[in-house]
């Protein structure tokens, strides 16, 4: 996000404090509301979700969550991100499942942060992703799309790869390729948000699924929520 831009959300909040509302997530998160959020969105009930959903030990990475539209927003064609501590969230939410989707996005990718090598340092996950992008792009080729292996086996998030899933084959018959694969298009943009999607449907979704189709994310996921990491840190001291 533009440094400008942050600062001049960060003064806002500053300056606008007595008009803005302030709630509070697991006792220490602060919630800054620049932007009226819908009528149907109940805000209370979502905090309450998270705070009964995701254990207080994966969201010690994030400070501080702004709800406001920002010109990033439009200009990168998305919802919600996470940076330096902080979530941003839009308030153009259709529905609570809308914003409990975008907002635990946002905590997957500071989990990120908090665990990479939880994470990614076995290569277990990677590994696991590649082989189904692997399958994804033979299925791909079957159906008569020029494609390069090559750009399948990067991990890391590609500009060109992700327009080709979302202009050229689009997303809604995608969906039918990835049926086995992935839970949603978009995870199959990058390895980063395959654990991020991966930990949305972990929470907000079927786990039952998520584990048949996806062992490795699962696990990990399943490490991370019951913090056997932080046991194994304290058994050695």
């Amino acid at each position: 996000m533009n440094v400008k831009i942050v600062n001049y959300i960060q003064r806002s909040y500053k300056i606008s404090l007595k008009e803005s509302r302030e709630k509070i997530l697991y006792n220490r998160i602060p919630i800054y509301i620049k932007d009226q959020l819908p009528k149907n969105i109940d805000l209370d009930y979502i905090l309450d979700f998270l705070e009964s959903s995701i254990p207080h030990h994966l969201v010690s990475e994030v400070e501080t969550i702004y709800i406001a539209h920002i010109e990033d927003f439009d200009r990168r064609d998305i919802n919600a991100m996470y940076k330096d501590g902080a979530i941003y969230i839009t308030n153009k939410q259709d529905d609570m499942e809308d914003m409990l989707d975008d907002i635990v996005h946002e905590i997957a990718h500071s989990v990120e942060i908090l665990h990479p090598a939880e994470i990614y340092a076995d290569g277990e996950l990677e590994n696991e992703f590649i082989s189904k992008r692997l399958n994804l792009y033979y299925l791909l080729k079957s159906h008569g799309y020029n494609i390069n292996m090559i750009d399948f086996v990067n991990s890391e998030y590609s500009k060109d790869l992700d327009n080709f899933f979302y202009k050229e084959v689009e997303y809604s018959r995608l969906q039918n390729y990835i049926i086995g694969l992935f839970n949603t298009p978009y995870a199959v943009t990058s390895l980063r948000e395959y654990f991020a999607n991966g930990f949305e449907e972990f929470y907000l979704g079927d786990k039952k699924m998520l584990k048949d189709i996806s062992p490795f994310l699962y696990n990990k996921i399943l490490f991370l929520h019951e913090g056997e990491f932080e046991y194994e840190m304290e058994t050695k001291y």
